[in-house]
């Protein structure tokens, strides 16, 4: 890379955008001037692998209005060198900005989570710290679980801003594919896990599942270069 990062790099065949969190932050403050519901989702090595599992997933989330990187190990995948964007990327700084915004202007937000917990966590977190952010509700939502129809009426009946999902993958990208042309929310933020600063090292798993989370991402990216190559010699 030189001294910009590309606007667009691909990890596992899928395209993240490579802007800075200002940059980011202005399409944000863009998506919530519309009516239709824009899609921004945070990809990880871990949501990576397993978006790849799931056939067709893969162009459903390249099709998402933006897609950043949620995780050091994505932005060393895409072999991306400039410093700034692994510091914003472990910083959370968008994710940051865009919470003091919808806490400026009094944005309506709804919660989505797996447990009960969880969404109480972040609950409480956004309480303390975004007291001017309206929470109109939560949800409980699990692969088992789901009643799309009974959550997009709940989510439409709110007069929702934001949606934030911390669900995780392939959960929620199935999740927004399949209700983002229903719901009428400006903006579907795709938190994964362990996107919030709150619980870290706890929600996102432990600190050995996330090593070897790391271990396989890597063997991966490094299979996924062979297959590219071998066809390139074709």
């Amino acid at each position: 890379m030189g001294e910009i990062m590309d606007k667009r790099i691909s990890v596992l065949d899928v395209e993240i955008d490579g802007i800075t969190a200002k940059e980011a932050m202005r399409s944000a403050m863009e998506y919530i001037a519309l009516e239709q519901v824009n899609v921004i989702e945070f990809v990880t090595a871990a949501s990576l692998m397993r978006i790849q599992e799931e056939e067709g997933l893969r162009e459903e989330v390249c099709r998402f209005d933006l897609v950043l990187a949620g995780d050091r190990a994505v932005l060393e995948a895409a072999e991306v060198s400039e410093r700034k964007f692994f510091l914003e990327t472990e910083n959370r700084v968008f994710l940051k900005m865009f919470l003091r915004y919808l806490h400026k202007n009094h944005m309506r937000i709804y919660l989505l989570a797996e447990s009960e917990e969880e969404a109480e966590e972040v609950y409480r977190y956004l309480e303390y710290y975004y007291r001017g952010i309206q929470i109109v509700g939560l949800a409980k939502v699990s692969a088992t679980d789901r009643s799309d129809d009974m959550l997009v009426n709940a989510i439409n009946g709110g007069e929702v801003d934001c949606i934030f999902s911390m669900l995780s993958s392939p959960l929620q990208e199935e999740l927004i594919a399949e209700n983002k042309g229903v719901l009428n929310a400006r903006v579907f933020i795709g938190l994964g896990k362990d996107m919030l600063p709150v619980g870290q090292g706890k929600m996102g798993g432990g600190r050995f599942t996330c090593l070897v989370a790391k271990y396989l991402f890597k063997k991966e990216i490094e299979k996924h270069k062979r297959i590219e190559q071998i066809y390139a010699v074709k």
